[in-house]
């Protein structure tokens, strides 16, 4: 069990804390194992009624996966180490999907990428005033991922595909109307909902010290975002964004400054992820595109200019969105370079 993910029993509660808080308790491939360890290990055992998934700190949850390592993976070794850790990665979003303990997670603070698949998959999924929740992964020249294309593409309306494009962290009002999150409390109050699982069940335990979140902001402007961001064509979106006042130019601005392959990658895999059948498919889809994304020359200068070197000025290749073929898009839903991830079926 790695020092960075600890576990503790309290009462009918397991407790399994991400412990990285130096790092925002980014995941790397060890606490990813013993994430779903902890999770084996509690899941059967009649004496847990509730298995809690927190983050040390306050800064939040989980900032996502560790991918200035992955990025070294990729460039020194190949993007084997990458696709091993997305491998098990994914297959404990699925795990987490599918527990049959009831898993309660609290998503305060920074919940990104990563940070998501462990919580938003959850039966319960608790918010506060600090939570800024989303995926960043287009601003780094990758494709959300961890099920995000499940998650958002089923979200009302447009709002998960604008999420997805933008690359924007939501708060808690916002959360819970994408699908990402269910019900709101204080951030004070968390140590009293921790207190009342250990006795309680779920659902009574949240109800002790649920609450109205603070008023969002993406209920206001679905109008705008179901019309622009409808359709397969990334181009079109953009041009209905630029005509549609001062809110949508901002978007395509903000939309114009990522990763043009990546955008398009996105798009295609939220529409695709649309018609699968399961969660477990959209990670299987999820884990192909990862496998090919990360090889393409954006993934490392996507990161290099934003956690490396920090200038905050990647060169994307292509630079435009015009010059990403549909074979590019394309190729990247191709068998993965090493096989295809297999999950079991989601169970009843």
């Amino acid at each position: 069990m790695t020092e960075h993910v600890r576990t503790a029993r309290r009462g009918r509660l397991a407790l399994v804390e991400l412990h990285r808080p130096e790092a925002l308790n980014a995941l790397t491939h060890d606490m990813v194992r013993a994430i779903a360890a902890a999770l084996a290990d509690a899941e059967p055992d009649p004496s847990v009624a509730t298995i809690a998934i927190v983050g040390t700190g306050d800064r939040g949850l989980c900032a996502g996966g560790d991918v200035v390592g992955l990025r070294t993976d990729v460039q020194e070794r190949g993007g084997a180490g990458a696709r091993a850790f997305w491998r098990d990665e994914y297959a404990l979003n699925a795990a987490i999907a599918r527990a049959r303990t009831p898993v309660v997670a609290i998503q305060h603070g920074i919940v990104l990428g990563g940070g998501v698949g462990i919580s938003a998959h959850a039966s319960h999924r608790v918010v506060t005033e600090s939570t800024r929740i989303g995926f960043p992964e287009v601003t780094i020249g990758f494709v959300p991922d961890v099920g995000a294309s499940w998650l958002l593409s089923r979200a009302p309306g447009e709002l998960g595909t604008r999420v997805a494009l933008t690359g924007e962290h939501v708060g808690p009002a916002d959360a819970i109307l994408l699908g990402l999150s269910d019900a709101f409390t204080p951030d004070a109050r968390i140590p009293d909902l921790l207190e009342a699982l250990t006795s309680t069940d779920a659902d009574e335990a949240i109800a002790t010290v649920a609450a109205a979140p603070p008023a969002g902001q993406l209920a206001t402007v679905r109008e705008l975002v179901d019309d622009a961001f409808a359709g397969d064509d990334l181009g079109a979106i953009l041009e209905r964004l630029a005509s549609a006042g001062e809110e949508g130019a901002v978007l395509a601005a903000t939309i114009g400054r990522r990763s043009p392959t990546a955008l398009a990658v996105t798009l295609a895999s939220l529409r695709r992820a649309a018609q699968l059948p399961t969660l477990e498919r959209a990670l299987e889809q999820e884990y192909r595109v990862s496998s090919h994304v990360s090889l393409l020359p954006d993934f490392a200068e996507g990161i290099r200019a934003q956690l490396v070197d920090k200038d905050r000025s990647p060169r994307w290749q292509p630079a435009t969105i015009d010059q990403v073929s549909n074979a590019m898009v394309e190729s990247c839903f191709a068998p993965a370079p090493d096989g295809d991830l297999h999950l079991p079926e989601e169970t009843a």
